[in-house]
């Protein structure tokens, strides 16, 4: 669907962009992840066409972006970090603009209408721009970069602003939307990224540091496991039966809670799963589990550890 071969980008002296590659397949919802000033505005400005590379190629569904700059973006809806909206004009007239500015061919008022029930802006259809919340305000800005039905949809910090639960719902909205369209969703909401997106790139000074899956990504930089177990019963019974488990590395007492149960921190090894074990375990030595978690490394510690400066 989207190929980005030895892309690279200079700025004077400055290389922006680095000689970069990666690919996406049809239906595939990619996050797109990197500090400030790290690539990620350059390579999406150059994937929709809005400045070009100084050397490599982006091609879309088979055109290339320079040798066939209208057809690519026909099949691109971009939503910028700020939604490019006319704040006088009413949603129904803003839609009505975009729509003859991308020459969409599909039947303008059903199209629209489509649009604003999938976003659910209908109820605002007829509303001034400037007189609406920043969660509709961004609903509009990603119903403008669906008409024409594209098939790649850029998202730049699409939750930016937003309260928790305009947050949830702008995320239950990228997920809907990416059961048809190909995403790069680009978010400094790193759970953001972890809930919607099925792949992660990292950049980081122009370059690609990391391209593969969350759960991938946590299993590389992680040599150990984390389990967090709250047990009813004794202390030194408890203690003794999780160390003798094998693969268990160590375990602390985190806290004792105010009635018999403790909190425990149990340390393993990364290629065992020793829940079922420590199940058996505290049940051997009648000592009831009233809570247990996963506390393995998280896309944040993996992020700061591909970008921060050695």
């Amino acid at each position: 669907m989207v190929e980005i071969k030895n892309l690279s980008k200079k700025y004077g002296n400055k290389n922006a962009l680095c000689d970069i590659n990666f690919s996406l397949d049809d239906g595939e919802v990619l996050g797109f992840l990197g500090p400030n000033g790290a690539g990620k505005s350059t390579t999406m400005n150059i994937i929709t066409g809005y400045i070009s590379s100084t050397t490599g190629t982006v091609t879309v569904d088979g055109d290339e972006i320079l040798e066939n700059p209208i057809a690519v973006k026909r099949k691109i809806g971009y939503l910028p970090e700020q939604p490019p909206l006319y704040a006088d004009m009413t949603v129904k007239a803003y839609l009505s603009f975009m729509y003859d500015l991308k020459k969409v061919k599909l039947n303008k008022k059903q199209h629209i209408e489509e649009i604003c029930k999938l976003v659910k802006i209908d109820n605002v259809y007829d509303r001034i721009i400037k007189h609406l919340s920043k969660g509709y305000k961004q609903r509009v800005g990603i119903a403008q970069a669906l008409l024409g039905k594209p098939r790649l949809l850029i998202l730049d910090e699409p939750t930016v602003g937003l309260d928790p639960n305009q947050i949830v719902e702008i995320r239950n909205l990228i997920k809907t939307l990416g059961e048809k369209h190909t995403i790069i969703l680009s978010s400094h909401v790193l759970s953001e990224v972890q809930s919607v997106c099925n792949r992660i790139i990292v950049i980081n000074n122009g370059k690609i540091v990391a391209d593969d899956t969350t759960s991938n990504l946590s299993s590389d930089f992680s040599t150990e496991n984390r389990l967090i177990l709250s047990v009813e019963g004794d202390k030194d019974k408890i203690l003794s039966e999780l160390k003798s488990i094998l693969g268990v590395k160590n375990v602390t007492v985190n806290k004792l809670g105010s009635d018999s149960a403790a909190e425990y921190t149990v340390i393993y090894d990364k290629n065992n799963d020793i829940r079922s074990t420590v199940f058996s375990k505290m049940a051997e030595i009648n000592c009831p589990i009233i809570s247990m978690n996963s506390n393995n490394i998280t896309l944040e510690d993996v992020f700061r550890k591909l970008t921060s400066k050695n």
